[in-house]
């Protein structure tokens, strides 16, 4: 756990690796499915809670999906016991997957989410709001800086994709800053519902709009807020979980603070990593040209075709 002096870590290194792949789901997307894992892992999160899910399972259920995902991305359990897997099957290739990048989680907290992955308990779904879809069509601003240009990198990501990532990241980091998960979750879950109708003009736009912003991001947070009257109490835990934004002075607010800071930069790390790749780390480490019946073949024809 985070030294609450000061001194220690403010941040658990052992789960840098993890975070940096599990920040793809935003960019990996499939066939006769809209959107990317990140993107529809936000809007089954949130049709979970209109239904009324306890945010809690609702955290662990989407977090352990995405954590399995990672590298299984959607050989999900919807298509593998379409796809003929018994549930029990389907569970142990989910739990793989899971364990194949979860190693370096809190024991306890990587304990009760490989729990979770147990096809066939398809919980109570409730509406889509409204916010969902848009957050989804709002591209996030890039890289801006008040008194300079901003730089664009294609293609953006959008505001639910963001959301969805920070809450899981909350969750992985919620044993470091000994926060509630849950609380995390839907705080993340919930952190830029002014977007849904605010369009990003990133620092730069919110430097110029001055003494308006706070007001108008409170306009814009309402009318999301309003979407979720229909929905018991889920406003009010929402606003509950909110107030841990604006700063860094509960556990609950570093856990926040400390996955949205991460998934803002690993974002843009992602782009250089593409820029920088080498084709020695395509064919040597990655062995894109694998071994199989026909690789001899494969690297002749490399060879004399002077590829690369």
């Amino acid at each position: 756990m985070q030294d609450e002096t000061g001194a220690g870590a403010s941040a658990p290194a052992e789960l840098r690796d993890l975070l940096v792949e599990l920040n793809d789901l935003k960019r990996v997307r499939s066939a006769g499915r809209e959107g990317t894992i990140a993107e529809r892992l936000f809007a089954q999160g949130w049709s979970m809670l209109t239904g009324g899910a306890d945010p809690e399972d609702v955290a662990l259920d989407i977090t352990a999906t995405a954590l399995a995902a990672t590298r299984l991305t959607d050989l999900d359990a919807a298509f593998l016991t379409a796809a003929g897997l018994s549930e029990a099957e389907a569970a142990t290739v989910l739990r793989a997957g899971f364990d194949e990048v979860t190693g370096a989680l809190d024991p306890a907290l990587r304990d009760r989410l490989r729990a979770r992955l147990t096809p066939g308990k398809d919980p109570e779904a409730g509406f889509v709001p409204g916010f969902v879809g848009a957050l989804a069509a709002q591209p996030r601003a890039g890289v801006t800086c008040p008194g300079k240009p901003r730089i664009l990198l294609e293609p953006p990501e959008n505001h639910a994709e963001h959301c969805l990532m920070v809450a899981v990241y909350g969750v992985c980091l919620s044993p470091f800053y000994g926060a509630d998960p849950s609380t995390v979750f839907l705080a993340a879950m919930a952190h830029h519902f002014h977007n849904a109708a605010m369009p990003d003009a990133g620092f730069t736009g919110e430097m110029l709009l001055g003494d308006h912003l706070l007001p108008i991001m409170e306009v814009a947070t309402g009318w999301a807020l309003g979407e979720l009257d229909e929905a018991g109490g889920l406003r009010a835990a929402v606003e509950r979980a909110r107030a841990i934004l604006p700063d860094d002075s509960t556990s609950e607010g570093r856990a926040f603070h400390a996955a949205d800071c991460i998934d803002r930069v690993l974002q843009i790390a992602q782009h250089l990593r593409a820029a920088t790749l080498t084709m020695g780390t395509v064919l040597d480490e990655m062995e894109l040209v694998h071994a199989g019946p026909v690789k001899s073949f494969h690297d002749r024809v490399l060879r004399d075709m002077r590829i690369p």
